[in-house]
């Protein structure tokens, strides 16, 4: 018998990775705005403080601009422009399954309910599920990026509960970050999956602290949950 009734899936790193480099989109911000560049993609990804604020993507890329542009001693850089160039350069079509994804998804499909719970909003995410063809593949899609909460908050989980008609102790979410999947999550009551990129790298926060109710070091594991597997 299956131990959920309803089957939560994160998108961005859990069930697809962006086929662009951070080099390529990097790069195609500088171009894009006519500037001469300054920094790697490192700086930037380390410069991004938090989550998006919710309806101004470009005003939060812009700030990442702004601060690394003071470390190189870049003054009076126009860093909104960068973060257009950098949002124009994004082809949000260029996803990939990652290992295991698609068989996951058909496993929780056999097995139970099945909602999308993504942060991104409906204009890029759908674009993204069109390319990887699983439009249909779900009962209930949340694109909480165009909520006025996101995860970790649990308005999205309820969001995709109600649509299935779910209770949150029958059902579980699969994601890859601990923060955002993992403890929100939990704070709407669900187990959770917990499915990183890559397991241990320095500087990641302790899972043990997070106490997801399954670790999988690939996708190709999850139907073993189902079947009662570890």
């Amino acid at each position: 018998m299956a131990p959920f009734d309803a089957i939560l899936f994160d998108l961005d790193n859990t069930l697809c990775t962006n086929d662009q480099s951070g080099e390529t989109i990097y790069a195609g911000a500088f171009d894009a705005a006519g500037l001469d560049r300054f920094g790697e993609p490192s700086d930037l990804w380390a410069a991004l403080d938090g989550p998006p604020d919710h309806g101004d993507h470009e005003g939060y890329l812009a700030d990442g601009f702004e601060r690394v542009a003071a470390k190189h001693d870049r003054e009076g850089v126009d860093a909104r422009a960068l973060a257009r160039g950098f949002v124009e350069t994004v082809d949000y079509s260029a996803v990939s399954f990652r290992p295991g994804a698609k068989e996951a998804l058909a496993a929780a499909r056999d097995h139970a309910s099945v909602a999308l719970v993504t942060n991104g909003p409906e204009r890029r995410q759908s674009i993204k599920l069109d390319a990887l063809g699983i439009v249909d593949a779900f009962d209930a899609v949340v694109f909480a990026g165009d909520m006025p909460r996101r995860k970790p908050h649990p308005d999205p989980f309820d969001r995709a509960l109600a649509d299935l008609d779910a209770e949150a102790d029958a059902s579980l979410h699969v994601g890859d970050s601990l923060e955002f999947d993992v403890d929100g999550a939990h704070r709407a009551g669900l187990d959770a999956a917990w499915c990183p990129v890559d397991i241990g790298d320095e500087g990641d926060p302790d899972p043990a602290s997070y106490a997801p109710a399954y670790v999988l070091r690939s996708l190709a594991d999850f139907p073993a949950i189902l079947d009662g597997g570890p």
